[in-house]
């Protein structure tokens, strides 16, 4: 079983001459702690083309320490970093290699990289022997595979006890390690360092595969602009996938809304991507936002229930109302995540991953795409904002009941769209495209809080009537379905205002100017 641990350090330039001062005038540091010299030898591995590294997340087999076996290193921030460890094994874990599929895809991780390394570690440690800090100066001897060019070099690692603890220790330490000349280095990693160090002729040429730069879209056109918000979108997919697979806070909402950002450029600027190409592509963006939201919508739409049974008198709380509602949510929720691993792991999902490089690496492009980015992004900001003008009227004049909850949901797909669109014209437009991002933005917010209204609706109905078959109080519900109703009703009163700042004309006209 794999475990994981944050792992926060700082790395330093040594050479044979460098002498680690004494750190027991370190504020906190009572004693320096020698713990004698490991000897540590680990195989990196990565793809032949080095897309691991490129992203700078490590792999490694490591025999030696008190660590050893597989590890691999994803970045959080700078010196900050998540080790996902597995036991040691001939091969690489399955576990591990879930974690990076959405980057090896179907092909294969290669050793790239060896490194042997003798340690000297010394802990640093307060007045009540607690650590705080590892300290380690390592003799590391590079060598390229298959067979490659080898480097040497000396270097200082300081490393926090633990996540928790206070990083101000980290600070203290460079400071002394400052002060007798000891200065940052300039890699971020042992892997990093070891690629530059040992890297041929033949790895620093430009690719043949390469496209020609005359090829690419001009910087300031339509197509420039597209393709980088793209291509941020395909990097979000990527990136989150080993943090939904890890089960991290947010990181299903956060990838689904990359699915969306991108399924969205696709529509709003349909005259500067080819629709052809990418409407399939969308489909597929929804198929995959739909499979990962399955759990999600429904650990959410529990979540609200849970807080309005909490917010009623407890003399309103009529029956078991909080074990019936956890019976009727782990029965929804029941498989759910086992559904978004399967699809991340299908061959469909696979698929999507290579389509999307293959439109980033040779864009279907149309005319509109050559054009000035400004004038073809307001435009297209304009016709969602347009398209949104017209499902808000429409809505707002029905009168209430379901066709109206209908027309509201898809005036709120129309704001999330305008919104996305606006969002990826705003590096070129600036603050106009900005404003008008954030101002249906809270259109969108109030007509969601709506739609949540809806399905919590229904939900209480259901719960009410599994209630009322076991015999039970279903007033509790009841009370709840009203307070729903009387929260849409207070939302469809406050879409006209909310509405109308999004809809002046000022807001619209900055776009042109």
């Amino acid at each position: 079983m794999a475990e994981t641990k944050r792992e926060i350090e700082r790395k330093y330039e040594a050479t044979s001459g460098t002498r680690v001062p004494d750190l027991t005038r370190v504020p906190g540091v009572a004693a320096v702690v020698d713990r004698g010299v490991m000897e540590l030898d680990a195989v990196y591995y990565d793809t032949p083309d080095l897309r691991l590294a490129a992203d700078a997340i490590t792999l490694r087999r490591r025999t030696g320490g008190d660590d050893e076996g597989w590890h691999l290193k994803f970045p959080v921030a700078s010196g900050i970093r998540d080790e996902i460890r597995a036991p040691l094994a001939d091969t690489l874990p399955g576990e591990l290699a879930g974690l990076l599929r959405s980057r090896v895809r179907g092909g294969e991780v290669v050793p790239v990289v060896r490194l042997r390394s003798a340690r000297d570690v010394r802990h640093l440690t307060d007045a009540s022997g607690t650590l705080l800090a590892e300290l380690s100066v390592d003799t590391v001897r590079a060598e390229r595979l298959p067979g490659g060019a080898e480097a040497t070099w000396k270097e200082i690692e300081v490393e926090l006890a633990d996540d928790d603890a206070d990083e101000a220790i980290l600070d203290a330490v460079e400071k002394r390690l400052a002060k007798a000349g000891i200065r940052a280095s300039e890699s971020a990693s042992k892997l990093a360092r070891a690629l530059t160090e040992t890297e041929t002729e033949t790895e620093t040429a430009p690719s043949a595969e390469a496209p020609a730069a005359d090829k690419a879209p001009a910087p300031g056109t339509a197509g420039h602009a597209v393709l980088g918000y793209a291509r941020e979108q395909v990097d979000a997919i990527v990136a989150l996938d080993p943090a939904v697979r890890r089960d991290l806070p947010d990181a299903v909402h956060q990838l689904r809304v990359a699915c969306r950002r991108l399924r969205s450029a696709f529509t709003s600027y349909r005259k500067v991507l080819d629709r052809d190409v990418t409407d399939p592509l969308g489909a597929e963006l929804k198929w995959l936002a739909a499979e990962l939201g399955i759990a999600r919508d429904q650990e959410v739409l529990a979540e609200r229930l849970r807080g309005r049974i909490g917010d009623l008198p407890r003399s309103l709380r009529l029956g078991p109302v909080r074990g019936r509602l956890r019976t009727w949510a782990a029965a929804r929720a029941r498989g759910g995540r086992r559904r978004t691993l399967a699809a991340l792991d299908s061959a469909r999902y696979l698929a999507l991953l290579d389509a999307l490089d293959a439109l980033l690496a040779d864009p279907p492009l149309r005319k509109a795409a050559a054009r000035d980015a400004r004038r073809v992004l307001a435009r297209a900001v304009l016709r969602d904002h347009d398209r949104l003008a017209a499902r808000v009227d429409r809505a707002l004049a029905l009168d209430p009941g379901e066709d109206r909850d209908l027309a509201l949901h898809a005036a709120r797909k129309a704001a999330k769209r305008t919104r996305y669109a606006a969002e990826a014209a705003a590096p070129t437009l600036g603050k106009p495209a900005r404003k008008v991002a954030k101002r249906v933005k809270s259109v969108q917010s109030l007509l969601g809080e709506h739609q949540d209204g809806v399905v919590a609706r229904e939900a209480l109905r259901e719960l009410a009537t599994q209630a009322h078959a076991a015999g039970e109080s279903a007033f509790t519900w009841g009370l709840l379905h009203g307070r729903e109703e009387a929260a849409a009703e207070a939302a469809e009163r406050e879409l006209p205002g909310v509405w109308a700042r999004a809809a002046a004309p000022e807001i619209r006209a900055a776009l042109t100017r």
